[in-house]
């Protein structure tokens, strides 16, 4: 496992961030009001192996975890951040609903995720999800050999900051590719010019994580469930991106 991927392996990631980009556009499609996660979760791993892909994160067993996570795709809703397991839970008119899956597509992995409401949802709210996607694609933009994974995080913070919300503390981005979780981490905050170099050939998982409250998070019970500490309403976006001499490419995309 290496930091750096060769053009072929950049290529294949393409092929199954396509494959990914339409798998999500379908998941999102499909969440409504009155139908559950669960429902949802079956959805996911049946469109992903039609592809004749596999999904990544289904019986995948982090470190630190007791035991594998147990779906095809994290459904995170309102205060929960992220790594929400699909059950029973009816998703409700109102709710926020985060989608995060990983895809291996001919032996390598892509992540991604999106948050979107069901229905009407406050304005406040609205902003927040808005907000939280363009310091996406802020981070995209310093994503570029020659930066620092600091850029990124600074890029991602500045989007918060006019709105006062919560950069999420504990968890960010990360390496993908040959793995689900890959060094480096990539936070969603930080000093311009400052940690690992960027260079062509890595491959990153960005994912700016903001709260409408506290940047504080907590697990829940279920040992994977990340709330944050004060239930504040959160999002999240996630794109897998190769760092190349010009402009990053969004692997994760149509």
């Amino acid at each position: 496992m290496t930091l750096k991927k060769t053009k072929e392996e950049i290529k294949l990631l393409r092929e199954g961030g396509k494959r990914h980009f339409a798998v999500m556009l379908q998941l999102k499609e499909a969440v409504k009001a009155g139908v559950s996660t669960q429902e949802i979760d079956s959805l996911a791993e049946k469109l992903i192996r039609k592809g004749g892909d596999e999904p990544s994160i289904l019986n995948y067993q982090p470190f630190g975890a007791t035991y594998p996570f147990p779906a095809s795709v994290c459904i995170s809703i309102n205060e929960e951040i992220v790594h929400g397991i699909p059950g029973e839970r009816i998703i409700r008119e109102g709710d926020i609903v985060g989608l995060d899956f990983c895809l291996t597509h001919k032996g390598l992995v892509t992540d991604g995720a999106t948050t979107f409401a069901v229905g009407q949802i406050d304005s406040k709210v609205k902003k927040l999800i808005e907000i939280t996607q363009e310091a996406i694609c802020a981070g995209i933009q310093v994503a570029r050999a020659g930066n620092k994974l600091g850029d990124i995080g600074h890029a991602i913070e500045l989007c918060a900051q006019p709105y006062k919300y919560g950069v999420v503390r504990g968890l960010g981005g990360h390496g993908v590719g040959h793995a689900v979780h890959e060094m480096p981490f990539v936070q969603n905050f930080g000093r311009p010019h400052t940690g690992m170099l960027l260079s062509q050939g890595m491959v990153l998982a960005l994912e700016p994580m903001f709260t409408l409250g506290s940047p504080k998070i907590k697990m829940q019970k279920n040992g994977y469930t990340y709330v944050s500490s004060d239930h504040s309403l959160s999002a999240h976006f996630e794109h897998t991106i190769a760092i190349t001499k010009g402009e990053p490419l969004i692997l994760t995309a149509k």
